[in-house]
């Protein structure tokens, strides 16, 4: 394992088996979580429902179903010196409660080379203990994520070893069910191989919240949208630019119970508003760094954000014919924190 912290977004490489890779994380966001989150009401509220009947049943069927997670959530809960029953019931924290602070806003660009670029908005008083996580399991792909303290990889920004691209924005769901959480699902995204493979796996695994993906791979001409819920899944290829925030758009998915913050509103308005004007060409990130809506901006740095999220990271994904190009932005730098070509390696 090797981590590097000079300034801004730490990075961290780790292999090993499921355990080692969770206790590697969890060493790494332990003084963050032990100093700020498990004295948050967030922290406090989603683990009261540990014994719940709703996530007793996640964690049956992630047991049944995806074994190799649930060793990384023992990992990550020994590393952070926690209970598990605690950091389980965390890591369904959007299936337990629509308001928890997670919200990110995407930016899908198809096209010969599509691009898919990302804002990850989360907590801003976990931003110390956030890391850009390059894994290398004994099992599974090797990939490259952005990982919260505390939380399993996958429900943010990811590109794996078979060119898989995905982006995750929160979907704040009233009507949640008995399923997998959705950050174990989102985390067996990680491991497909192609995009037949992870539409496939979210059609037909049980599903406890929601979420919306953006999926594009090396190779592949076509970005997916996706909305998933408790119910139902709507997927359709983008043929124009697009932007996505935090509620459901998809025609048959935004009738869905939901709850429309108005920064997801805002985010959402803004974005369609200056791809419009620009008239099919722009720089993601003039996108992502807007804020021209100065009280519910794109970019969101503010302290007392009303949704308590900020802009912690800007990711840039170049889709090319054999590999993926990625640019990692910390807040708003005007160069990348890190820049890294992912090579289309492993078979599917």
């Amino acid at each position: 394992m090797s981590t590097e912290v000079s300034r801004g977004l730490a990075s961290l490489e780790i292999e090993g088996n499921s355990f080692e890779i969770g206790a590697a994380l969890g060493r790494h966001g332990a003084e963050i979580v032990s100093r700020y989150l498990v004295r948050t009401h967030a922290w406090a509220f989603v683990t009261s429902f540990r014994d719940s009947d709703l996530v007793r049943s996640a964690k049956a069927l992630a047991e049944a179903r995806f074994p190799r997670y649930l060793e990384e959530l023992k990992g990550l809960a020994a590393g952070l010196g926690l209970a598990f029953d605690d950091v389980f019931a965390w890591n369904c924290r959007g299936d337990i409660w629509a308001m928890s602070p997670d919200g990110c806003t995407t930016v899908q660009i198809p096209g010969a080379e599509p691009v898919v670029a990302h804002n990850e908005d989360g907590d801003p008083g976990l931003r110390s203990g956030c890391v850009l996580a390059t894994v290398r399991p004994e099992s599974g792909r090797v990939f490259t994520a952005f990982v919260y303290p505390a939380s399993l990889p996958g429900h943010t920004f990811a590109v794996n070893d078979a060119g898989l691209v995905m982006t995750v924005n929160n979907i704040r769901s009233r009507a949640t069910g008995e399923g997998l959480p959705r950050m174990i699902l989102t985390r067996a995204l990680i491991d497909c191989g192609t995009l037949d493979q992870a539409l496939g796996l979210v059609r037909q695994q049980p599903r406890a919240g929601a979420f919306h993906l953006t999926l594009a791979q090396a190779g592949e001409a076509e970005i997916v949208s996706v909305e998933f819920t408790h119910a139902n899944v709507s997927a359709r290829p983008v043929r124009r630019l697009s932007s996505h925030a935090n509620h459901l758009v998809h025609d048959g998915m935004r009738v869905e119970r939901q709850i429309v913050t108005a920064s997801s509103r805002s985010r959402q308005e803004r974005g369609d508003e200056m791809i419009a004007a620009a008239g099919g060409a722009i720089d993601p990130l003039t996108i992502l760094r807007d804020t021209a809506r100065a009280a519910l901006p794109i970019h969101r740095m503010q302290p007392d954000d009303p949704d308590n999220e900020n802009t912690l990271a800007t990711a840039i994904f170049k889709i090319g014919a054999d590999k993926v190009e990625c640019a990692i932005y910390d807040a708003a730098d005007s160069q990348p924190r890190f820049r890294f070509t992912q090579p289309r390696t492993s078979p599917a």
